[in-house]
């Protein structure tokens, strides 16, 4: 990355590397992460005196902040620690049983030294937080969007492993809320504060369908390896979400085709298809496409919201950064109306409901 790095008012304004990491380090503070933050407290160091750390992340000269490349090589880190690979430091890593402690920042150091060429593969591949949380906000643009009394038509964007595609398979519970399958294996229990959301039933979903640069099969151990490297160790209530997820996905079909954002969706969105609802949902993934492809991602949404009709209405639900939260907005159409349904963290629950 560089020099290159935190989103300014015109889009990208120029960080030195060791700033870059240390803006993710205050982020895993501020997120709950004293693991991380211990880390890369260490990593900023590293960069500055040109260890491997320096070399590893400058693979990625020019990425954009909103790229996160400095979670790319956390998770390569932490593959390693799920894949048996670096003992030592998996001491200190509860998500395999350990607890940090004493020489955990000189452990990873040494640990990214011994597999540096191993790590720089790492660097290519992009960040899969596929957050199954991130589904308790885009519930609340699902009701609104299943308002017409049509089936949902579910097309999502940078849907990485398709755990948030089977939303509706996870069980919601609150007051006056009663939402999915009550044996689920992944429960959302009190999960909305703020304004009452009342819901005894679960949208209809008639079509589901996902795209993303780089699946992952969560059926495959590899695959959850994967997705298992991008929760950061010392989350504890993120990792048993995520298992639950993937217990309840593991044997559902894949629905993630491997395809780029804005094409997708252009053949996705090409004509509107009566008697459904067309949802375009995604969850912290406009920061990871070019300007340029988020421009025109937003065009090829707005056309077709030009298209539709009462028989054929779409939706353009999306849960993205808003500063230090998250916030779930939706537009639908035919009217083009746009409402901010929710407040949450950038991981999920608790999601607070505003008022409408």
């Amino acid at each position: 990355m560089g020099s290159r790095g935190r989103p300014g008012r015109d889009g990208v304004e120029d960080l030195r590397l060791d700033e870059v990491v240390d803006a993710q380090r205050l982020g895993c503070e501020a997120a709950g992460s004293p693991l991380y933050a211990t880390v890369l407290d260490a990593v900023v160091d590293d960069v500055v005196t040109d260890g491997p750390s320096r070399r590893l992340l400058s693979l990625c000269e020019g990425a954009t902040f909103g790229d996160a490349i400095v979670l790319r090589y956390l998770a390569g880190v932490h593959e390693l620690v799920l894949a048996g690979r670096a003992p030592e430091l998996a001491r200190h890593y509860p998500s395999v049983g350990g607890t940090p402690g004493p020489g955990l920042a000189a452990t990873f150091l040494d640990t990214v030294a011994a597999h540096e060429d191993e790590l720089g593969a790492a660097m290519g591949r992009p960040v899969q937080t596929n957050e199954p949380g991130r589904s308790v906000a885009l519930l609340v643009g699902y009701l609104e969007a299943a308002r017409p009394g049509l089936p949902l038509r579910v097309l999502e964007v940078g849907a990485s492993a398709g755990l948030n595609l089977w939303f509706d398979r996870y069980r919601y519970d609150g007051t006056d809320l009663a939402v999915g399958p009550s044996h689920s294996a992944l429960q959302f229990i009190d999960p909305y504060v703020g304004a009452p959301l009342a819901a005894l039933g679960t949208p209809e979903v008639a079509t589901r369908r996902g795209c993303d640069l780089a699946p992952i099969d969560p059926s495959t151990s590899s695959g959850r390896r994967r997705l298992r490297s991008h929760v950061w160790p010392d989350h504890a209530d993120r990792r048993r979400r995520l298992e639950a997820a993937i217990t309840v996905v593991r044997d559902l079909p894949a629905l993630v085709d491997r395809a780029d954002a804005v094409a997708w969706t252009e053949r996705a969105l090409a004509e509107p298809v009566p008697g459904v609802t067309t949802v375009v949902s995604h969850s912290i993934v406009l920061q990871y496409l070019p300007l340029p492809q988020r421009r025109r991602f937003v065009e090829v949404v707005e056309e077709a919201g030009g298209r539709a009709t009462a028989e054929a209405p779409l939706a353009w639900l999306r849960t993205e950064p808003a500063g230090d939260r998250a916030e779930t907005r939706i537009t639908t159409w035919p009217g083009e109306q746009t409402s901010v349904l929710a407040l949450s963290g950038f991981h999920g629950p608790p999601v607070t409901v505003l008022p409408r």
